[in-house]
């Protein structure tokens, strides 16, 4: 079979033919090519077509496909059980790992993708603080759960407005969106909206306007803005966490956010991410809080044995 066949029909019984819209190569033209396997810093598809890979999955893959080490940890941990539904030492050894490097990371809890991760540190941001408000900016992307899917209202702000079919404008009225490394911008709206923020969320290092760090200034700004208006900080490190540097934008910022998520690194290629943070916040989680939050697969044995080795040769130095 070709990849134009296979993909003709794959889009016979998915929509678009793909499960992520990015895969499609709608902005870069011509059709995907269906992948078979991979090798290394190589692609191989179903025509045996070879590829080099700059993308590896979208980050998370920073040994390459088909790691020895990430493999075997794989496979010795498939063959004791594929998912439990119930704690295993494996999740606490991945929390302590990433805990260790990041000081003001106190404790974690483990989901299944990036998307998941920012959602609920919202929420429990939002628990904690008591309040429905969250600035994010512009440029900025944290998943597609809905309260994140805005585009820029009247002005930028001013509250959002939904960017996706499916969003109730209600879901978003208490999204506010600000302009990145414009800190009047976030100002303004702390001074518009006296006691109803309660979150702001920020990729310190964007990587979805192409690759722009947010300024060190800028961000010192933020972290003063969110303690003197009684909100959570939440640094989305789903992208430059571990890849950036071992400890993500700190390295480059010396910012401590309240709330950091993280995601694709930490499962080393396996659906896996996490949110953590203060061990104030987080104990506002279920079963110790009232926000809740859970997830049958969260903390996935397969997937955590295969961060704790991703994570281990990162830190190997």
């Amino acid at each position: 079979m070709t990849n134009k066949e296979a993909f003709g029909l794959a889009k016979k019984y998915i929509p678009g033919g793909v499960d992520s819209p990015v895969r499609a190569f709608g902005s870069v033209g011509g059709e995907p090519f269906i992948v078979e396997r991979g090798e290394g810093a190589y692609l191989v598809d179903i025509e045996g077509n070879r590829y080099l890979d700059f993308i590896q999955s979208w980050g998370p893959l920073i040994f390459g496909h088909c790691d020895p080490d990430i493999e075997s940890a794989v496979i010795a941990t498939a063959k004791k059980g594929l998912s439990f539904g119930a704690p295993s030492n494996l999740e606490t050894r991945l929390a302590k790992l990433i805990c260790d490097e990041f000081k003001n990371v106190e404790k974690v809890r483990f989901v299944s993708s990036g998307t998941e991760a920012t959602m609920s540190a919202i929420r429990v941001a939002r628990g904690f603080s008591g309040k429905d408000g969250l600035i994010k900016f512009e440029g900025c992307y944290h998943g597609h759960s809905d309260a994140l899917l805005v585009k820029a209202g009247s002005g930028a702000t001013t509250y959002g407005n939904a960017s996706s079919g499916g969003v109730p404008a209600d879901v978003v009225k208490n999204t506010y969106l600000a302009r990145y490394n414009d800190i009047e911008s976030v100002r303004a709206i702390f001074e518009a909206n006296p006691g109803k923020i309660g979150a702001l969320i920020i990729e310190p290092i964007a990587g979805n306007m192409g690759l722009v760090p947010a300024d060190n200034e800028f961000l010192s700004e933020l972290r003063r803005l969110c303690d003197q208006n009684g909100a959570v900080l939440i640094f989305d490190e789903v992208m430059s966490g571990f890849r950036a540097s071992r400890h993500g934008s700190f390295e480059f910022n010396g910012i401590e956010a309240d709330l950091v998520t993280f995601g694709k690194v930490i499962g080393g290629g396996c659906p896996a991410a996490a949110f953590g943070g203060k061990a104030a916040i987080m104990d506002c989680l279920s079963p110790e809080g009232a926000v809740y939050q859970a997830g049958t697969l969260s903390g996935n044995p397969v997937a955590m044995a295969a961060g704790i080795a991703s994570l281990s040769k990162i830190f190997a130095d």
